[in-house]
C-alpha cells in the first residue's frame, strides 16, 4: 500500500452524498493498494474461475456521521481486476468503478525477507507496484499512519449526485510487515486522470504491507 499525501481539493469531486473527507493529523491520502482475493465466494457461493485473482485500486478516505457515531470508510477512484464478470457484478450491485485489465502477481520468500508484486497491464505498458519486507508482521502502532490507513471499515460510492451506497467490511485488526524497498511503476494520468499526474514523480509519504485476513462484505445500503 503506497500512500501519498495530497490536496483535500483533489478529492472534493469524488465525495459521495453526506460523507467528508478523513484525516489524519491534518492530512488527506489516497492509497495505490494491491492484493489477492482467495477463495472468493458470492452470497456464499464460489465461481468457477473466479476464485482466486488480483486487484489494484487507487482510493480515499471518509467519514460518514450516523446520528452520531462516526463510520470512517474507503471511496475508491478505481478498481482493477483480471475478470470482467467481476467488473460486471461490483459495478452492478455497489456502483463501484471496477474495470478489466491483464493483471498477474508474484511472490517469493526466504527465512528473512518477503518479494511481492503486483503488476497490470494498460495501453500496451505494464504498471507495477512492488515491495521487499522483512518476515515477521507487527501489530498497528495506536495513532500511526497505518493504523489510519487500515481501519476503515466501510466502503461508499456515489450512485448519483445525493444517493450514496453503503455497506459494511468485516475483518480483524491488520498486522504489517516493515518495508526494506519498493518500487511503483504507474500511469497515474491515464489511469486516473490528470489531475492524479503529479503522483507519477511524488514519493509515497508511507509505504507498508500488510498481512492479510478472512474479509466480508455486507449488502449495500442506500443513503439519501
Amino acid at each position: 500500500m503506497a500512500n501519498y499525501i495530497v490536496d483535500p481539493v483533489l478529492l472534493q469531486p469524488y465525495l459521495p452524498y453526506k460523507t467528508e473527507l478523513d484525516q489524519h493529523n491534518g492530512n488527506c491520502y489516497v492509497s495505490l493498494v494491491g492484493f489477492m482475493f482467495t477463495n472468493t465466494k458470492v452470497k456464499g457461493i464460489s465461481i468457477p474461475f473466479h476464485i482466486n485473482f488480483e486487484e489494484v485500486n487507487l482510493r480515499f478516505y471518509v467519514r460518514y456521521n450516523d446520528n452520531g457515531i462516526w463510520k470512517r470508510g474507503v471511496v475508491f477512484i478505481k478498481e482493477i481486476v483480471p475478470k470482467a464478470a467481476i467488473s460486471f457484478v461490483a459495478n452492478t450491485f455497489y456502483k463501484e468503478k471496477y474495470c478489466c485489465m491483464p493483471m498477474r502477481n508474484s511472490f517469493s520468500e526466504n527465512a528473512n525477507e518477503m518479494k511481492v508484486g503486483y503488476q497490470w497491464k494498460y495501453k500496451g505498458k505494464w504498471n507495477s507496484l512492488e515491495a521487499v519486507t522483512g518476515s515477521n508482521a507487527h501489530p498497528l502502532l495506536p495513532g500511526s499512519e497505518e493504523q489510519f490507513i487500515s481501519e476503515h471499515y466501510w466502503g461508499y460510492s456515489r450512485y448519483s449526485g445525493r444517493i450514496t451506497n453503503e455497506y459494511e467490511v468485516k475483518h480483524p485488526s491488520w498486522k504489517v510487515y516493515p518495508i526494506i524497498s519498493y518500487s511503483i511503476n504507474c500511469d497515474f494520468e491515464n489511469l486516473y486522470g490528470p489531475s492524479f499526474s503529479f503522483l507519477k514523480t511524488a514519493t509515497p509519504n508511507a509505504v507498508f504491507m500488510a498481512k492479510g485476513s478472512a474479509i466480508s462484505v455486507s449488502n449495500k445500503k442506500v443513503l439519501s
